[in-house]
This record gives C-alpha cells, sequence and structure tokens, in this order.
C-alpha cells in the first residue's frame, strides 16, 4: 500500500506547530519542508522551531536550501528521523548521505521536476533510504501536477530492480486524487501531499487518498 504523508510548508512557526500536532495519532511519519530563500524565491520556517517539542511522529526534513550539509545539525537538534536534501545545490551526495548515516538516521535525496535521474551519483543508490522526485518545480505549494515525473519514476524502479537496491520512491508535488493513481502506478512507494490534505478532516482525506491510489 502506499504510504502518504502529510506535508508541511509554511513560513509561520504557529501554523508549522499546529500542521505538526493534526498528525498525532494520525501519521506515523511526517514531511518537513525547509526552504532558505537561495535554493529558491520562497522561505519557510527555521527547523529549530521544533527543538522543543515532543511527538511521537516521525520526521522528515526535505532539505530544499544551499549545500543541505550544512542543515544537517539544525535538522538533527529538531527531531529528525530521515533527511532528504536536494542534489541541485549540493557539492557531493556522497559525503552528504554519509554524513547523515554516520548521525544515525535515514538519507535521502531529491531530484527538482526538471532534473534527471542521470544526475544521481550510482554510489548513493545502495547507501539511501528514499529518493524524492519533485512532481511540480520546488519552492511552492499549490501547483499542478506534471506527468513528466511518471517516466522519472519508472527509470528509478528500474535502477532499484536492477541492482537490487531498497530505496523507497517518494513523489512531492500537487498530486490531487485524480493524479495519485498514476504515481502508484508508476512504481511510487510513498507521496508527500500538503495543503489539500489537511483542508477538513486528515483522517478522511488520507483515506479518500488511498482508496484514489488503488483505482
Amino acid at each position: 500500500m502506499i504510504d502518504i504523508i502529510p506535508s508541511i510548508l509554511s513560513n509561520d512557526p504557529d501554523e508549522a506547530k499546529s500542521l505538526l500536532s493534526l498528525c498525532e495519532g494520525v501519521v506515523s511519519r511526517a514531511h518537513v519542508d525547509i526552504i532558505d530563500g537561495i535554493y529558491t524565491n520562497n522561505k519557510t520556517i527555521d527547523p529549530t522551531i521544533f527543538e522543543e517539542t515532543e511527538t511521537l511522529v516521525r520526521l522528515d526534513y526535505h532539505l530544499m536550501v544551499k549545500e543541505p550539509i550544512h542543515w544537517l545539525e539544525k535538522v538533527t537538534r529538531a527531531g529528525a528521523d530521515r533527511i532528504i536534501g536536494q542534489i541541485e545545490m549540493m557539492q557531493s551526495q556522497s559525503e552528504f548521505v554519509e554524513f547523515v548515516i554516520a548521525l544515525g538516521l535515514k538519507s535521502g535525496l531529491a531530484l527538482d521536476l526538471n532534473t534527471p535521474i542521470a544526475s544521481l551519483s550510482e554510489d548513493i543508490f545502495s547507501q539511501v533510504d528514499v529518493i524524492l522526485l519533485m512532481s511540480v518545480e520546488a519552492g511552492f505549494g499549490g501547483q499542478k501536477f506534471d506527468e513528466s515525473v511518471l517516466e522519472k519514476i519508472e527509470q528509478l524502479r528500474e535502477i532499484r530492480t536492477s541492482g537490487e537496491y531498497h530505496f523507497a520512491i517518494c513523489d512531492d508535488g500537487g498530486i490531487t486524487l485524480d493524479t495519485i493513481a498514476l504515481t502508484r502506478g508508476a512504481g511510487v512507494d510513498e507521496v508527500a501531499i500538503g495543503r489539500r490534505l489537511f483542508h477538513g478532516d486528515l483522517v478522511e482525506n488520507i483515506d479518500h487518498f488511498r482508496k484514489s491510489a488503488m483505482r
């Protein structure tokens, strides 16, 4: 079954904490977007707002930042379980992944919508826990799902199968009740969904997305 992960993209600390609180007792994992204003023309919360937050929800930190390795200390203090770094402004994918693993955490790499799979270093496939593909341009919520990501999902699935790797494939951006089945059909294991998942009842919305994924 596809894993549906609520995604928190906000520049308001109180709102971000409120959204996380809604996840308690509903999901086991939430996805927190961190954008530094350099990677793209947007800026979100600083992860340090979660340093004193007690939660049973495992946290993914998605680092849409310049040189994600420089953010590892912050997100570790903020309770990270998995740390996913965008590769476009990353000097060394291997160094990032190895540093995350050395911290005792799960590692991931993310590709923006127009970044090809070939941009991933071949030596990381055996080390990462997750590879995230953006199905919109990274940085802002509310964008339309771009079906060009489906081919990239299929490419990753083939790499995983041929190399007997075990990383999860996650899709992030613009996923709706009409498009989630497309991502599942292409081979994703997880999807990160933002505002539309929180509009109304979170439990009911997750159930609707799960049912739509099976169509």
